[in-house]
């Protein structure tokens, strides 16, 4: 029996159907993959189940008994919890107090913080989140605070759990150490609704899988022992080719290499062409007190170079002193124009830097103005390029032509951009970036959370802004990500680069070896 059932649910967001007759149950000791491309209304019947959004029509019964939660808060009391992919915390307050939001061990009148952090201390361990709970969340990386938003979700023993791509910040070890908890937490007759665009989890956690195509159900419930990984994709897509990512990916647009030009032969070519476009970026002989040290890396415009290495290990501290956000103590940092970057993020767009961060809510996107609003942003309102009277007509209409390019689904470009889903979202913020024509692209996990086909329309786009002669840098916890794409990866191991692959050298299994041992 289904401990969790939602039954044909509708909903619409102004003229866009975004569920259409789908459900799913969810049932004791299993595990439910719902899967779907960006857009399908994943998380729109994530946000019913849990109570963030009301249906416009459809049912939802927990065991047994038809209920309607009021809110997440209704949903968790009732033992419903959801970790959603973008993160609900509070960036001002302590770890242990966005741990406890609403309710925790009291002592009388007051809230017991000791008796709070003895009860978080298993459940952090647990997850390998090794931090005081005293720490402000925002100073936390992006991976910490998505551990944070599972273990408070962990927090409240629920009988469902809802997890929304809850791996998609985080590096392999923290991955496959919570998959270990979904296990452990199966075993002990939770049940658990699974949304990942990381296929390879699914496979391998996965009881059953449910599929939405459009906002209705093209699978449902089809035991994950049955089905093969090419059957899901097929389920997910369509009649549509399954998309090739990474350096495969670079034929799909117009101005981008033809066909033949895929593979290393075809970067090489991109990365010659890229040369005469302009100067190459130089970190020479950069450091940063206890992060990094004697970093020095030339990167030529129209090449990818991959950073890549543990938590704190120097690459995305790398990524920052070339965005201006952190200063070199030793050494310097120059952009193709010859500059040294300049202090601060501000400063060095205005030099021509465009940081593509995947933690969208929090730097990339305002989710209560319209689609052309958040594109025109960069060239339009912070650099002043389309003069001191902005044109909305011409506005939206090179939004729309954005929208285009990039296979943006949304009912026009006038619609809240908070309405997306994620993928959707991202693609905006590459457009907004893009749309500036930047010399450096700092691109900081910008798949996060993404589904196969708009990752592989995202790498498409990367590759061909870099065929233009854009110098491009890629931060990423997907390794495949950056073997497949870049042109050459930098792995950093404690604050020094442990080594440059390129050609035959650059492998997934090459780069984590030397990501966790240092050793080439």
């Amino acid at each position: 029996m289904a401990i969790l059932e939602a039954s044909n649910i509708g909903k619409t967001y102004g003229g866009v159907v975004a569920l259409k007759d789908a459900g799913i149950h969810v049932e004791a000791g299993s595990v439910h993959a719902l899967l779907g491309e960006n857009g399908a209304g994943k998380s729109t019947l994530i946000k019913i189940m849990s109570g963030a959004v009301a249906p416009d029509r459809g049912s939802l019964t927990l065991n047994g008994q038809q209920v309607r939660f009021r809110n997440t808060g209704d949903a968790a009391l009732h033992g419903v919890a959801v970790v959603s992919q973008e993160l609900n915390l509070f960036p001002d307050l302590d770890v242990l107090a966005n741990l406890y939001p609403v309710t925790g061990p009291r002592r009388g009148p007051f809230v017991d913080r000791a008796a709070m952090a003895e009860a978080a201390a298993p459940v952090l361990d647990q997850l390998g989140l090794n931090i005081s709970v005293r720490t402000r969340l925002g100073e936390l990386s992006l991976a910490q605070r998505q551990l944070v938003e599972i273990a408070r979700a962990l927090l409240t023993k629920p009988r469902v759990l809802i997890l929304d791509e809850p791996t998609s910040a985080l590096e392999q070890a923290s991955a496959d150490r919570l998959l270990n908890v979904v296990r452990v937490l199966r075993e002990h007759q939770v049940g658990v609704v699974f949304v990942s665009h990381i296929l390879e989890e699914v496979m391998a956690l996965s009881d059953v899988i449910t599929v939405l195509r459009n906002g209705e159900i093209v699978m449902e419930a089809e035991e994950r022992q049955g089905l093969s990984m090419a059957e899901v994709v097929t389920a997910m897509l369509g009649d549509r080719p399954v998309p090739v990512t990474g350096k495969a990916a670079v034929a799909a647009p117009r101005d981008a290499a033809s066909p033949d030009q895929v593979g290393d032969a075809g970067r090489t070519r991109a990365a010659e062409a890229g040369r005469t476009a302009g100067g190459e970026l130089r970190i020479v002989d950069a450091g940063s007190r206890g992060v990094l040290a004697d970093v020095s890396l030339t990167v030529r415009p129209g090449e990818i170079l991959g950073l890549a290495g543990l938590a704190g290990s120097g690459h995305q501290a790398t990524l920052e002193l070339v965005a201006g956000l952190r200063r070199a103590d030793t050494g310097e940092v120059r952009l193709p124009s010859g500059r040294i970057v300049p202090r601060g993020l501000r400063r060095s767009i205005a030099a021509g830097v465009a940081v593509v961060s995947g933690d969208r809510r929090r730097f990339g996107l305002m989710l209560d103005k319209p689609i052309w609003e958040n594109i025109a942003q960069v060239r339009a309102v912070a650099l002043g390029r389309d003069g001191a009277f902005l044109r909305r007509t011409a506005l939206r209409a090179r939004a729309r032509d954005h929208g285009e390019r990039m296979s943006l689904r949304c009912a026009s470009v006038d619609q809240r951009t908070g309405l997306l889903s994620g993928g959707n979202q991202q693609k905006v913020v590459l457009a907004k970036w893009l749309d500036a024509d930047p010399s450096v692209l700092l691109l900081d996990d910008p798949t996060r959370g993404v589904d196969v086909g708009a990752k592989a329309e995202m790498h498409t786009l990367i590759r061909s802004a870099t065929q233009a002669g854009t110098v491009t840098l890629l931060c990423s916890t997907d390794v495949e990500e950056l073997a497949s794409l870049c042109d050459r990866v930098a792995v950093f191991y404690r604050g020094k680069v442990a080594a440059i692959l390129d050609g035959d050298d650059l492998d997934q299994h090459r780069i984590l070896e030397i990501m966790n041992t240092g050793q080439n």
